[in-house]
């Protein structure tokens, strides 16, 4: 009987998916156990191998805690709402709809493209995830409950006495008993204080505008990555080197009146969060440096107006204009100051900016603006400036210090200002001096006693004694810092602050394909739909790009309007601003959906709410998240915050959403490439390009992206370890060049051979190639690097699954290495992984069928077996997955040398392997007669007795040297050793009738006998 994985896998998912095998219960008198990955974005491209990679993880874990006797839940859903699908709609006509049900769900898109579909490439894996909670982001009846959040983040503001987020009523009721003047909030700046008679006299658009300023989303107008290549608004991790990740295209800083979420309300909650949850060390650190806290004061330095204008009022500057505000860690250095640094998108630039500097402080924000604000932290090494020809005074010397704009100061961190202490911040050194002598910028100033500052700043706040100012002279950092704090607050030009780098979150994108918002405007202000009325659901346009005006995709809908009287969308010309009035035209972000999925999972077909509160308390959250580190700033951000806000309104039942995180690796591709010269239709093989003379040659190290050299002889080699490639080609004359070009990893086989035949029925051009290579044999270059389309190199798990079997697909992913690494893809290895499983099948049958009998089980073959029961529950519970996969071959190994074919063995271990290999675990479990499913027997116990050792065997040395071994009982004395030892025919022919001087024994380790 032999081992057919096409059928024994095509059985069991059918058996599954009828029999409901992996469905949750929302109650059961088991322990639960939540194991959730980060749900996929479905792309018409499909999976690859390495996609599945923490899914398999995952599986492996939640059948092992079934095994366990958990009550596990395991769901699965689409993130299926965002650009990608829109910018496909765009360019082939078809609707983001229906190529994101396509991609899912498998089909035909309107190219005659056949599609894999996510659902059918994840089944024939054979995850054990509960579909009947399947969810889908873009899906009215799932973001109907997004946009329900929404209204609630709308309708609430953060109380910081309480420290929590509370409903929008109550703040209004503290307004209209006593104003605002003792309101502890997280607001905008600059709120004006008013009375409770002046709240009560404001009409009722003053009120909402003021409200505004609290709730915990809100319209503002806000910087923002504009690219308008796409149309739309950007998130920081959509942006690569400057460009979107998406399309290449450029992306600029702009101001618009966008959507956003308070996330800086909860900066200290969710920084203090990150000691009560198991996640690596490495994403913690990225949260607390993106949240950034930093404990300091706010100073405020006065604008001095130009000597051609007499008043700041010239200038158009308010009372609340005439400071710089700048936020410093370091108050005790403010003696040290010599100029200060605005952000080019600040505010103040365009009032205080002097006719004289005008042109050149536009084009410098201009040229900034085309940089992300990434691009900008990242730089360091760059300086550049424009000083403003405005001036500032300091709050104690008085003294006027010149105002530049500079890219390294962003206008969304503090205040988007600095005080530049050349002497103690390296960027502001090494600004002062690029800019030394010019329009203004003064000397560097030395406030550190005994420290030397002629090469560089001096950042350490350790051994710091301050000198040359003034009343602080003498003093060390601490108590400096709180000296110049209350000084500053004396004459009221700064005070004790924390600061957070966090900033709030833009939420309004200018796409068509997301969540609309259940929002529509009165006199320009945002009005909340009610929630009897959700989902407000995406019209149809006929065009997903921007209007012809400027305005959002959904600006192009015929019907997009509210009518208040109706109570739903009617026609976009039947606004009249009386009943009928204009829809937002921006949608959410892609994170929407994401921030709070996992909840949906707990009671994904609840119609009138997102969970029911049974569900909520039951599940509570999440025990096991895995998904990549990329979303570590983004996704796992949002959804902490939107997981701490359902809680303060009494409806998550913990304060965080994830209990412990594991971050999977990239399983890379292995490419191929041929290198093709730009003058002709030839093509290098790679060991062509190696050879000796009258053939191409380049070193190995130039083989990817540097020219190939037409006619060098090898002995040019030791020329191109030391010169630049260009110099090489100049001094031979050489004109032609080659370049290497990807290539289908399909058309290659496990030797690196190229199949021509194929790669020149690829494209068009390729037809009449000429092909250089060498023995008839033409060989491809290879490079480790990311798994992806573009490159040529994925490979697609289906195709793993059709010639080997699910089963061993999930081994071999699991035994390549680390879960959390990077490692390469070699389909080569698929074979060894395969033959494993063959092995394990022969224990079991022959080529007449079933061969397990009922013999009692050798020592040996229990000992074979508790070492893999051990090890294996150790590795899943410590994620060391691939370990397990080598422990099995080990069993396996050891159990076929054995001749073991007893029940007693067999039964227990296809228990132990069905985590990893669930498909041939389901029938070998059926064949020994079993007729329910081996995915909830309980995991086999481990007995340590099986791996005591009741003998050993002793190595038997004369004079030190070892002459033979012998294995005896670990409970005999020395004297009962010595006693077999002598009598052995083997010691009496080493001693030729000799009596030994001395006979060493030390039981349990060595027998030496000595002269």
């Amino acid at each position: 009987m032999k081992y057919n994985p096409n059928e024994i896998d095509a059985k069991w998912q059918k058996y599954w998916a009828e029999n409901q095998t992996f469905a949750a219960k929302n109650n059961s008198e088991r322990p639960k156990h939540y194991v959730l990955d980060m749900f996929p974005y479905p792309s018409g491209a499909g999976l690859h191998v390495g996609h599945p990679l923490g899914y398999i993880a995952s599986d492996v874990y939640s059948r092992f805690k079934r095994h366990q006797g958990f009550n596990v839940l395991h769901p699965m859903g689409y993130d299926s709402f965002g650009l990608p699908a829109e910018q496909y709609a765009i360019q082939t006509g078809q609707r983001p709809e229906d190529t994101t049900r396509v991609n899912i769900d498998g089909g035909v898109d309107k190219e005659g493209k056949q599609i894999a579909g996510y659902r059918k490439q994840l089944d024939k894996i054979g995850f054990s995830f509960d579909w009947a909670r399947e969810v889908r982001t873009s899906n009215p009846d799932y973001y109907k409950h997004t946009q329900w959040i929404f209204i609630q983040l709308f309708n609430s503001w953060y109380n910081k006495d309480s420290d929590k987020a509370e409903d929008i009523s109550t703040l209004i009721s503290i307004f209209e008993k006593e104003g605002n003047t003792n309101v502890n909030a997280v607001s905008d700046d600059n709120i004006i204080a008013f009375s409770s008679s002046e709240w009560n006299s404001f009409s009722k658009d003053e009120q909402e505008k003021i409200l505004l300023q609290y709730r915990l989303t809100y319209l503002a107008e806000t910087e923002v990555n504009w690219c308008p290549g796409l149309g739309t608004v950007l998130a920081n991790d959509e942006i690569v080197n400057g460009v979107s990740e998406r399309g290449g295209y450029p992306v600029i800083r702009k101001k618009m009146t966008q959507w956003s979420m308070r996330i800086s309300a909860y900066a200290e909650r969710l920084l203090q969060g990150l000691n009560d949850i198991d996640w690596s060390e490495s994403i913690k650190e990225s949260q607390r440096n993106w949240i950034g806290k930093s404990v300091g004061a706010m100073v405020k330095f006065k604008v001095l107006s130009p000597e051609s204008l007499v008043q700041s009022e010239d200038l158009g500057l308010g009372t609340k204009d005439s400071f710089i505000e700048v936020f410093t860690t370091r108050p005790d250095t403010i003696f040290g100051v010599t100029f200060m640094t605005l952000a080019p998108e600040h505010d103040l630039v365009a009032k205080i900016t002097t006719p004289e500097q005008k042109d050149a402080v536009e084009a410098y924000i201009e040229k900034t603006a085309k940089r992300s604000e990434r691009e900008r932290m990242a730089d360091v090494k760059t300086i550049s400036g424009v000083f403003t020809g405005a001036y500032a005074e300091h709050p104690f010397t008085k003294e006027a210090i010149p105002v530049w704009i500079g890219d390294y100061v962003l206008a969304g961190y503090g205040t988007g200002a600095v005080m530049a202490v050349p002497c103690g911040d390296e960027r502001d050194y090494a600004f002062a001096n690029f800019f030394k002598g010019q329009n203004g910028m003064q000397e560097i100033k030395n406030i550190f006693a005994n420290v030397d500052i002629s090469e560089s700043a001096y950042g350490s706040k350790d051994n710091v004694e301050i000198a040359n100012s003034d009343f602080l002279n003498g003093l060390n950092y601490k108590d400096a810092t709180q000296k110049v704090i209350a000084e500053l607050e004396k004459i009221e030009q700064g005070t004790g602050k924390t600061n957070y780098r966090l900033r709030d979150a833009v939420f309004s994108r200018q796409r068509y394909w997301g969540e609309p918002f259940p929002v529509y405007y009165v006199n320009g202000l945002p009005k909340m739909i009610d929630a009897q009325h959700l989902p407000i659901i995406l019209p149809e346009v006929e065009k997903y790009l921007p209007t012809e005006d400027g305005l959002p995709p959904l600006g192009n809908a015929a019907v997009w309007a509210w009518d208040t009287n109706q109570n739903k969308v009617v026609n976009t010309d039947l606004v009249d601003n009386v009943s009928i009035f204009p829809l937002e035209l921006n949608t959410m972000p892609g994170w929407a959906g994401s921030s709070w999925y996992w909840m949906r999972y707990m009671d994904a077909h609840n119609e009138t709410e997102f969970a029911s509160k049974e569900a909520l308390a039951y599940w509570e959250s999440v025990d096991l998240y895995i998904g990549g580190s990329e979303h570590a700033t983004g996704h796992l951000l949002y959804s902490r915050f939107w997981n701490k806000f359902l809680k303060d309104k009494g409806f998550a039942p913990t304060e965080e959403p994830f209990k412990k995180l594991i971050n999977q690796g990239m399983i890379l591709g292995t490419s191929a490439y041929v290198y093709r010269r730009n003058d002709t239709n030839e093509f290098y093989s790679f060991n062509t390009i190696l050879s000796p003379k009258d053939k191409p040659f380049i070193d190995p190290k130039f083989v990817r992206g540097i020219k190939v050299l037409d006619e060098i002889s090898s002995n040019d080699k030791s020329v191109l370890d030391d010169i630049n490639i260009e110099t090489v080609l100049a001094a031979h004359g050489a004109s032609n060049s080659a370049f290497p070009i990807h290539v289908d990893v399909n058309f290659v086989n496990s030797s690196d051979e190229l199949d021509i035949e194929k790669f020149k029925a690829w494209r068009e051009d390729y037809a009449d190639a000429k092909f250089i290579d060498v023995n008839g044999k033409f060989i491809v270059g290879r490079e480790v690097e990311k798994m992806s389309k573009s490159k040529y190199n994925v490979v697609t798990p289906d195709d793993i699954c059709a010639e080997y079997g699910a089963d061993t697909l999930r081994l071999y992913e699991m035994f390549l290495g680390p879960l959390e690494q990077a490692k390469p893809w070699n389909t080569a290895g698929i074979s060894g992984v395969f033959g494993f499983l063959k092995k394990l099948w022969r224990l079991y049958f022959d080529d007449n069928g079933l061969i397990v009998n009922n013999d009692e089980p050798t020592k040996d073959n229990l000992k074979s077996l508790h070492k893999t029961i051990k090890k294996v529950a150790e590795d899943i519970e410590s994620f060391s997955f691939n370990t397990s996969v080598s422990q099995f071959m080990i069993c396996v190994n050891e159990l076929s040398s054995q001749n073991c074919h007893s029940r007693a063995i067999l039964e227990p271990l296809a228990i132990v392997i069905s985590p990893y290999a669930p498909h041939i675990a389901e029938e070998l479990w059926s064949q020994l007669g079993h007729t329910t499913s081996i995915s909830e027997v309980a995991f086999p116990i481990f007995e340590e007795k099986h791996l005591v050792e009741s003998e050993k065997e002793y190595p038997v040395s004369f004079n030190g040297k070892m002459r033979f071994t012998i294995k005896l009982p670990l409970d005999l004395t020395a004297a009962q050793i010595e006693e077999i030892i002598m009598k052995d025919e083997r010691t009496q022919k080493q001693l030729e009738g000799r009596t030994p001087n001395k006979v060493i024994i030390v039981p349990g380790k060595i027998i030496n006998l000595v002269g």
